[in-house]
């Protein structure tokens, strides 16, 4: 049973053009952010940057997305208004790729990360609109929608680049990929129409003690979950210390992007069906199964076996996970929670991927899958103990 503070909005043209516009923007914006992510750190590199700064630049953005997040959600919240924080979102990113095109030296690259990674802030205010938008039996597809157009722009993007790059160069390319971030602004400025929400009385803001412990358990769960889910690039690198030619691992790259794109939605409507703790023990599953393979690799088939893994991991995690969150939280603070939860994951990703380095560098390159392994087989052990409610479980 839906709890009573959630309402259950009828499903009407209005709300399907809504989650429709949602999705092709992501489309866009993915297209135009994934038309980077190949080439991003050779062109820090060719500013002059080392392996040093690199580092501190990606972890200066992974912190800003998990506090903007935060501080949108509470804003959203607080003001009753979701739609000027995703199309601000979407500016910035688009902004931030002329900053790069323009940037003399790494220097200058810092301010306009900052900016690129601060448009983050459009995911709590923007999910919290879907699952607003949704009733429990859809919500699960709706998200995935959302995350199969996510990753198929993701996919577009990528392939342009390496299909782009060599004719284009560094510059001409982040020019172009800022675009689509500009076509995502116009769709929800003109398509989105926000309604006021219901429960407008002033918001004071949430707190952990607000949430319920089954709240609590699952992102105590999650977060450790996120210790040792460090950053992909880290499957990518084994890739290619095992064997594999560098000019093959964006292809590894587009694998398991594949994987994801076509698979998000069918993780989301299985949700629907079978609950979206079954989904994340299976997405959890399927992780161990990636950090086995990477641990027992013999043969160039099982990395490719894993990257294939990787996808369908990221298929279920990201499409229910939201969900999953939006149910277990009041609904009174929908944004908040959302934003809440993705910095707490956030904030573990930092640490997360700076002990995976570590462990490769003073053990080896096993050593961070067997970590991780032990951190999966944790919080799927603490997963059983989250009450879904909805479920007679």
């Amino acid at each position: 049973m839906e709890r009573k503070t959630e309402a259950n909005p009828p499903q009407d043209g209005e709300t399907k053009k809504t989650i429709r516009t949602f999705a092709v923007s992501s489309f866009f914006n993915d297209m135009g952010s994934d038309m980077i992510y190949p080439i991003w750190p050779l062109f820090v590199a060719s500013l002059g940057a080392n392996m040093a700064v690199l580092g501190l630049i990606d972890g200066i953005g992974n912190a800003i997305v998990s506090l903007s997040q935060a501080i949108s959600g509470y804003l959203s919240d607080r003001t009753r208004k979701r739609k000027v924080f995703i199309w601000l979102g979407y500016l910035f990113g688009g902004v931030s790729r002329l900053g790069y095109a323009l940037s003399a030296t790494w220097h200058w690259l810092v301010p306009f990360r900052i900016l690129d990674r601060a448009g983050k802030m459009r995911g709590a205010p923007r999910d919290a609109m879907v699952a607003d938008l949704s009733i429990r039996s859809n919500r699960g597809k709706n998200f995935g929608l959302i995350r199969t157009l996510d990753n198929a722009g993701a996919l577009v993007g990528i392939v342009f680049c390496i299909a782009a790059f060599p004719l284009l160069g560094y510059r001409n390319l982040l020019l172009i990929a800022a675009v689509p971030s500009f076509i995502a602004v116009a769709l929800i400025v003109i398509n989105i129409r926000e309604k006021p929400l219901e429960d407008a009385k002033l918001f004071k803001g949430i707190s952990f003690s607000h949430l319920d412990g089954n709240f609590k358990l699952f992102v105590i769960l999650s977060a450790v979950f996120a210790l040792g889910a460090f950053s992909y690039s880290f499957l990518l690198i084994f890739a290619n210390r095992f064997g594999f030619q560098v000019s093959t691992v964006p292809v590894f790259y587009l694998l398991f992007t594949l994987v994801a794109t076509f698979c998000s939605y069918p993780f989301g409507v299985l949700s629907d069906r079978i609950g979206r703790k079954a989904v994340l023990q299976i997405s959890y599953g399927l992780w161990g199964l990636v950090c086995l393979a990477m641990i027992c690799a013999d043969s160039a088939w099982m990395v490719v076996a894993a990257f294939v893994l990787f996808g369908l991991h990221q298929a279920g995690i990201d499409t229910v996970q939201k969900a999953f969150v939006a149910e277990l939280g009041p609904a009174e603070y929908r944004a908040s929670t959302l934003g809440g939860f993705q910095m707490v994951i956030g904030l573990c990703a930092l640490p997360a991927s700076v002990a995976a380095g570590l462990l490769w560098d003073l053990i080896g390159m096993q050593a961070p899958f067997i970590l991780s392994l032990a951190l999966t087989a944790i919080s799927a052990t603490m997963l059983i103990f989250v009450h879904e409610k909805g479920r007679g479980c």
